[in-house]
């Protein structure tokens, strides 16, 4: 069944969801999470594979036809190869991605190609073993590369993303060498600006640094030429003048893109959030439990994201960061 495109009440339309499918992780980086790590929920009051499938079932009939799971590590929670092939069935789902931190993808990547998988996001921010336990705090750089070379074997997977992100004081010294492993493989390195989503509450404008000196660093030593952003697409592209390779940017906190936000994002309880920054949530576990039609769900849905945000807070005086960490929230 097709059903009316969903838009919000700034006439936006929406056609991507994050779904969070666990808000456990195996790492503790410094930007997410505590050393100590986060109250988990209880297994019960995850969504279900099934009910996932649904929700994203009503949602990719209303026209949101990009998929992206997300975490916590969605790699964490078990078999997730069989949300996948659930979710690849649907024809209605154009994109279905995943974003991972990498330390089980090695292992798994076999299963979620052959489950349907086509894009993958890996999150890397340092190159450099000592510095990537300062950052996350786990000795699992290896761990990592391999799993991006396990992805790299399957053409399938295309493009494969890297996702640092981008801190002061910290980052400047990584970012040649990212320059040199985009060069060198066929990823697409992303550097993404530090935003307030952090548990231990340290962000700061003065941590923040900014993707504008990114680029200079860069193209100091490997000139870059603006492929600019696609309407919808979170990362403005540069590639290397002599062709080997690219390199993306994502400036939520200098340069936001809130106005061509087509994003909707669901945690792994089943909330629907319209905005990472959202200080309000909408309860669809809930419905669904109590035996809510699809019609009664997609009522709820259209609701919700009619009153989406026009803009993130981020740079407003008074700005309140919501109560949730990104790994609550999903990435």
């Amino acid at each position: 069944m097709i059903r009316e495109q969903l838009y919000d009440g700034h006439k936006r339309k929406i056609g991507d969801v994050r779904i969070s499918v666990t808000d456990r992780c195996n790492f503790r980086c410094q930007y997410c999470m505590p050393a100590e790590g986060l109250p988990w929920l209880d297994r019960e009051d995850l969504l279900s594979y099934e009910e996932i499938a649904r929700l994203v079932g009503l949602l990719a009939s209303m026209g949101v036809h990009d998929v992206r799971l997300t975490g916590g590590e969605p790699l964490a929670r078990r078999e997730l190869w069989r949300l996948v092939e659930l979710l690849s069935a649907d024809e209605n789902v154009h994109d279905l991605s995943l974003t991972t931190n990498g330390y089980l993808l090695e292992r798994q990547v076999e299963q979620l190609v052959k489950a349907g998988l086509r894009r993958v996001n890996v999150s890397l921010d340092s190159l450099a073993a000592d510095r990537f336990f300062q950052l996350t705090r786990r000795n699992s750089l290896q761990q990592v590369l391999d799993g991006l070379a396990a992805a790299e074997r399957h053409p399938e997977l295309r493009p494969i993303k890297v996702n640092a992100v981008a801190l002061k004081d910290f980052t400047e010294d990584e970012v040649v060498r990212f320059a040199e492993f985009a060069r060198k493989h066929p990823y697409e390195v992303r550097f993404i600006e530090f935003m307030p989503l952090d548990a231990d509450r340290t962000w700061s404008r003065d941590r923040v640094l900014p993707n504008a000196e990114v680029r200079r660093l860069i193209h100091a030593a490997y000139p870059l030429k603006d492929l600019g952003r696609d309407r919808h697409g979170t990362s403005r592209r540069w590639e290397f003048a002599d062709g080997q390779g690219s390199i993306g940017f994502i400036s939520p906190v200098s340069e936001p893109f809130c106005g061509d936000c087509n994003r909707i994002r669901i945690t792994a309880e089943g909330n629907l959030r319209t905005c990472l920054f959202s200080m309000t949530e909408t309860d669809l576990r809930g419905p669904m439990r109590a035996g809510a039609s699809d019609d009664e769900l997609e009522r709820i849905i259209r609701a919700a994201v009619w009153e989406k945000e026009l803009k993130h807070d981020v740079n407003d005086e008074g700005f309140v960061q919501p109560l949730r960490t990104m790994s609550q929230i999903g990435g």
